[in-house]
């Protein structure tokens, strides 16, 4: 994942926890109001459908070591439209964490820092939607520039929060690495909004899925 082993040590870890329970608890506030707009099947599926998801991203998409971390393809956003705030979060979440136990238990002393790394960035993405897409657009019919506002927004704040960890963990020494990983994101910027849009098309095609409880209603619906 994006927070190597070795990069942060010692007491300064804990830090890592603290952020990840702040951003659990984020979670978990919207996991309780889906919950109760949807109700728990509509959740659990759209969570588990996250959660293999973001194992597919980790684990079968191209990544690149860059810098003081991976390159990786995490469609954050796509997460995000198709299936809502609270499924993203917690499909991100546990499929962070699938990984540690099953591929890659290195990671998981790391695991507070990867998963604040991916879920901030992911609520931030939701504040800058509520507040750009007009209220009676549908998530499908997104332009190029809407979504890689979105896109934007979450790989932004990815390498923000790796910067930070790494700055965290090594000081000013790793600066010329952080510059070198943040610029070879901007390739992640330009592709992933194509890849939403061409996920959406393929949503506005399937038949069935409106009202289904397996996507966002905000994705077909006004």
């Amino acid at each position: 994942m994006h927070i190597e082993p070795g990069l942060v040590t010692g007491a300064k870890l804990a830090l890592g926890a603290a952020t990840a329970a702040g951003s659990a608890t984020v979670a978990l506030r919207l996991s309780w109001e889906d919950l109760r707009r949807r109700g728990l099947f509509s959740l659990a599926a759209r969570a588990g459908l996250a959660t293999a998801a973001t194992l597919v991203f980790f684990e079968l998409l191209p990544s690149q070591p860059v810098g003081v971390s991976e390159v990786h393809l995490i469609l954050g956003s796509a997460l995000f439209l198709i299936l809502g705030a609270a499924p993203a979060a917690l499909g991100l979440a546990l499929g962070l964490l699938l990984q540690g136990l099953l591929f890659e238990p290195a990671d998981l002393p790391q695991y507070g820092m990867n998963v604040t790394t991916l879920l901030v960035p992911l609520f931030a993405l939701a504040w800058v939607a509520g507040r750009t897409i007009p209220a009676g657009t549908r998530y499908a019919d997104l332009r190029y520039g809407d979504v890689l506002k979105l896109s934007a927004t979450y790989q932004g704040g990815v390498v923000a929060w790796v910067a930070f960890w790494a700055f965290w963990g090594q000081g000013a020494e790793v600066a010329g690495a952080v510059a070198t990983f943040a610029a070879a994101y901007l390739v992640v910027v330009l592709i992933e909004p194509v890849v939403d849009l061409a996920l959406l098309w393929g949503a506005r095609r399937l038949r069935g899925l409106e009202g289904s409880g397996l996507v966002t209603p905000r994705l077909l619906g006004a």
